[in-house]
Order: structure tokens, then sequence, then C-alpha cells
């Protein structure tokens, strides 16, 4: 399947990766910078494969390349932009997070995927770690019983270093702060584990250590499930000195999770009423990780590969893209309005926060 990703920045090393393990003809990658689509391949020795085109146009890339699946890894605020253009032109498409930066961008996405029976996966690897795995299987075979709440924290360090490497990091048009950037992962996950349908959503966000940014280094918010159950939501980038967990639990009648580590890759408390021989796997469960972009990108390329083959939607389509993004940005809206959003959110972005700090 011949492949090609768009963007070679920070994540790009893992989606390159990710194409390796999966044995993806890698036909071509494209950055307005020479230099990181030399540096992304060097990582992984590929440097010197000349099969391997570079481009500083993405459309000139597509008209002559014609990849199959492509992967972007740019920054958030041109993810919709260029994912509209590659379904235009019949191209399956892995988006990075977030999938867009407005609920207009990602409803277009979902919509013209459709249309043109193209597959989009929105690239929330965590979905693939070995203990997020484990949790949801025991959540669909119904082990917690009724659901009481879960919450999710994401306690990581983000320094004036990480925003200076990119300057539009931290800006509303094309990053947002720490709940869209850092935190979504675990975001995407206490929606999915908690259940899609949300009634309303309280959230405040602020800005306490770095006033050199447009976006929050903070957010907290309370989620109303339509099933009745009860979320809340911590991230930020101000834990001092360095990143310390990205913690998930879930609450039931019947079993209580925590999921640990700096990227939900552990299984700190698996306890459940019907407590089975096979349950003393899990307990203390630790999967080995490179880095906080855990190992699930291989498993998620390979799916979206299969999903293709098969003609099916990939486990992580558009609509979980578009779920994370909603939730974020009901939290934006609350604090922009200090009150309570009710959900579907119909359009916000962004955007619409700018000049908020």
């Amino acid at each position: 399947m011949k492949y090609a990703l768009i963007g070679c920045g920070r994540i790009s090393t893992n989606h390159i990766k990710a194409a390796v393990n999966n044995e993806l003809e890698i036909a071509a990658v494209c950055d307005i910078l020479d230099e990181r689509m030399e540096e992304v391949l060097s990582k992984h020795d590929l440097q010197s494969d000349k099969s391997i085109k570079r481009y500083n146009d993405y459309k000139v890339m597509v008209e002559e390349i014609k990849p199959e699946l492509v992967s972007i890894a740019t920054e958030s605020g041109s993810h919709a932009e260029i994912a509209l253009y590659l379904i235009d032109k019949g191209i399956n498409v892995i988006i990075e997070k977030p999938m867009a930066m407005s609920i207009k961008d990602a409803d277009e996405i979902i919509r013209r995927s459709n249309e043109k029976n193209v597959k989009v996966s929105a690239c929330h690897q965590n979905r693939f770690n070995i203990a997020v795995q484990e949790m949801r299987n025991a959540l669909e075979a119904g082990r917690f019983g009724k659901l009481s709440h879960g919450s999710i924290h994401v306690r990581w360090n983000r320094n004036k270093d990480y925003y200076e490497q990119a300057p539009w990091r931290g800006t509303w048009a094309e990053d947002g702060g720490a709940l869209m950037n850092q935190c979504i992962h675990g975001i995407d996950l206490l929606r999915w584990m908690l259940g899609d349908e949300i009634e309303e959503v309280y959230g405040v966000t602020k800005q306490q250590f770095h006033d050199y940014l447009e976006a929050e280094d903070i957010g907290m918010a309370v989620v109303k499930f339509k099933n009745g159950a009860v979320g809340t939501i911590e991230g930020t980038t101000n834990v001092y000195p360095k990143n310390l967990e990205e913690t998930l639990y879930l609450f039931g009648e019947n079993g209580t999770v925590k999921l640990g580590g700096k990227s939900t890759n552990n299984i700190d408390v698996w306890d459940f009423k019907d407590e089975t021989e096979e349950d003393s796997r899990n307990k203390g469960l630790e999967e080995a990780t490179s880095n906080v972009y855990g190992n699930g990108h291989t498993s998620l390329f390979k799916d979206v590969m299969n999903a293709i083959k098969e003609d099916r939607k990939p486990y992580v389509d558009a609509v979980a893209g578009r779920n994370a993004l909603e939730l974020v940005l009901s939290v934006y809206k609350s604090q922009k309005e200090g009150r309570a959003v009710k959900l579907p959110l119909k359009d916000f972005s962004s955007i619409d926060m700018k000049g908020e700090f």
C-alpha cells in the first residue's frame, strides 16, 4: 500500500515507525523545511532511500505520487484543510489530533469522507494501549455494572523551550492550549469509556505560568453524561519539573479500575466483584513505552490498512475524532461564557477564544 507523510515535526517519527512496522510502501514525505524531512528519515535509517521522494508542497506530492494512504502531522490548524483536500482526491487519511480546530470543519470531514467512501482515522492511538483495551473489554462485557463516574488526569510539563521550538504552539488558530494539545488523548478515552452521549459540560481554564502563550495551561471540567455517569477532567502543563502522569479512573457498582503511567499504559488498580483467574494478569500490568505517545501508532496504522482492504470504518474513525474535539471545545466555550454548555455543540472554534487571557 502506497503511503505518504505530510508534516515532519515532533510526532512524525511515530508515523514513520508505524509505516515501517506495517511494511507500508513509504513513497514520499512532505514538509516546508527540507531539514525536517531528512531528520525524520534518518531516525529510521531511510535517508539514503532514493525511492522516498521529498516534497515541500503536498498538492504536488499527491498529484505525482498518488498515494492510497496519507497521514497528516502538520500544525493542528492546517489538519482540516489538508484532510479535505485529500478526501476530495479519494485518498484515505490518518489525521493527528486534534482532527480539526472547529466543529464545522470536523463535520465537513465526516460528511465528505462518507460521500466519497474514504477512510478517515483520528489518531487517538492510546485506545490501542494494552491497559486501555483491557479496561474497554471489561466495560463491554458489563463487568463494571452501572457506571458511577470516571476521571482523567493529565499532569504534564511543557516549558518555554518546548513552545519556542515551533511558533504555532499555544496559539488559538494553530494549536489551542493544554486541553487541545496535550490532554485530548485522555479526554477521548474518558468520553469513550463513560458513554459518548453528553448532556452538559462545565469547565474552567486558566493561564497560570505560560503568559507568553495565547491559550490555557490548565483546564478542569465536570461532564454530565446522558447515561447518568459523571466525568471530571484535569489537564495541565504546569507540573514541576517534568511529566508526572496520565491517569484514567473508571468506577462502577461492581468494579474499579485505575490506569496510570505516563500515558495510561499501566494498570494500577484492577478490582471486580466477579474476580476471575485471568484478572491476576492485569493487576500491576505495565506496557513499556519510549515516550508519552506510547506504542499505539503501529496498531492504529494496521487497523486503518485493514479498514481500507475490508471496506469498513476504522476502529478510531472521524466521529471519534469529532467527539474528542467537541468535548475540548465545550470546555473552552464554558470558560468563555462562564456557564455550563449543552451538547451537541452546534459550532464553535478555538479561534473563538482569541483574547480570553
